[in-house]
């Protein structure tokens, strides 16, 4: 692993001495054990501990399939998903690649006891499997997580249908948060070059995920004037969708939960700005019953910062504590776009709401391949910004899992892999000392 480092750390280092380097027979990687499966049976969501399930283990390097190509990560970064997979709700990941592991001979590969997490990365090709033409040894990559085998019609007009689509490193193995990962080669984009490792590596999920949930045609298609509001508008998926929202001329009425995060929204550019925390909204009287007046409060206080406009758009992804308040407050005929849940995946909302005022509750999970590379290509002309703003060894990976786990971060956290140190991986400084303040806009926050 050290050669590999070395030629990256280098970084002039020939495509073909990489494709010579020697491939070790094992790496670190930070995985979940089969065996653990039921280790926090009968504990509350809240109270399981993701530092007790993930661990850093040394695991083999598997056989890479055609179409595929070996990657060493030098960082990647925390999404929910594996928050998700550490806490093993709403189900084991270990049921995706049993599942997965009946699709070929190939993905047999991927139904194994350990399950080697992570949907991010930034990093260097060092391999590429049979078939793949258009990525070499040596390149510079990030990766987006969405893995197709594109067999099936369904997929050809837009790769989120295909029916065997999955996230890589939650429903596939050999994910991101290690130091080598085996992806698709149509995974993998083009790293901007005036970002570092973790930089690089933190737009990915939540990027994309936002760019179809919020711009493309296959989500809530946003327009100029639009008014978008926006739960956890400082959180890792949040933060750039005010991006966007900002950046494509419409409205962000961003919803935060602290003074803090009501700073870092209006600092990105954003007026419109509800603390949840000091409003006080409760919007669930108990377990079981929502109370409508704390949509009707809440649905006047958006009004009145906006002049009298209700939301054209809620960019939904809390889930069961906010549903039904983003049903009542969209405007006749809006849109509530949804994804994620991580507040809770049972949903109730009052349908009268919807039905009667012809709102439109419309799902979005992640992107495909066109629109993550849009997203990526927004990130390196300068227009999009990485919202990185802790960064863990992966020997601490558990703690920043916990840390997403308790919403108790800002933006993105990131990971370093084998990139022994942050700020690394920077290839173009002019470029960067033009967005030097947006980079680094929740450094420390």
């Amino acid at each position: 692993m050290k050669n590999i480092l070395d030629a990256i750390m280098a970084g002039d280092t020939p495509g073909e001495e990489f494709a010579s380097i020697a491939i070790p027979e094992s790496y670190r990687g930070v995985t979940v054990h089969k065996d653990e499966v039921d280790m926090f049976e009968g504990l509350a969501t809240r109270d399981k501990d993701p530092r007790r399930s993930l661990h850093v283990d040394d695991v083999p390097v598997p056989e890479l399939a055609p179409g595929e190509a070996l990657v060493a990560v030098m960082a990647s970064s925390i999404n929910y998903n594996t928050v998700w997979t550490s806490i093993f709700e709403p189900v084991s990941t270990f049921g995706f690649l049993e599942r997965y592991g009946r699709v070929s001979e190939y993905t047999k590969r991927h139904d194994l006891p350990y399950h080697v997490v992570g949907s991010d990365l930034a990093g260097v090709v060092l391999r590429t499997g049979p078939g793949v033409n258009a990525w070499k040894a040596g390149q510079e990559v990030v990766a987006h997580c969405l893995s197709v085998e594109l067999e099936s019609p369904d997929g050809h007009d837009d790769t989120m249908m295909d029916p065997q689509q999955r996230i890589w490193g939650f429903e596939t193995n050999f994910g991101g948060l290690a130091e080598l990962a085996v992806v698709k080669a149509n995974q993998l984009m083009p790293k901007p070059d005036h970002l570092s490792w973790e930089e690089a590596a933190s737009p990915g999920l939540v990027n994309s995920t936002a760019y179809r949930q919020l711009v493309s045609k296959n989500g809530a298609a946003m327009k100029q004037g639009d008014t978008v509001l926006i739960w956890g508008a400082s959180g890792g998926l949040g933060s750039y969708a005010t991006q966007f929202a900002l950046n494509g001329g419409a409205i962000p009425v961003c919803v935060v939960s602290s003074p803090e995060k009501a700073e870092i929204v209006r600092s990105m550019g954003a007026e419109l700005v509800i603390d949840r925390s000091a409003e006080g909204y409760r919007f669930w009287k108990d377990e079981h019953e929502q109370d409508p007046r704390e949509w009707k409060r809440f649905g006047a206080k958006i009004r009145e910062l906006t002049g009298g406009d209700d939301p054209d758009i809620v960019f939904e992804h809390p889930g069961r504590e906010t549903f039904g308040a983003s049903v009542y407050v969209a405007r006749k005929g809006g849109t509530i776009i949804t994804c994620a849940s991580t507040s809770g995946y049972m949903h109730q909302y009052d349908n009268r709401y919807l039905w009667m005022n012809l709102k439109n509750i419309k799902s979005s999970h992640f992107a495909n391949y066109r629109e993550a590379w849009e997203a990526n290509r927004l990130v390196d002309k300068g227009m999009i910004h990485p919202t990185v703003s802790k960064v863990y060894g992966m020997d601490e990976v558990g703690q920043a899992a916990l840390d997403v786990h308790r919403n108790a971060h800002q933006g993105k956290v990131g990971v370093l892999c084998l990139a022994p140190e942050e700020g690394l991986g920077v290839r173009d400084q002019e470029k960067r000392a033009r967005h030097e303040a947006e980079i680094n806009r929740f450094r420390g926050v």
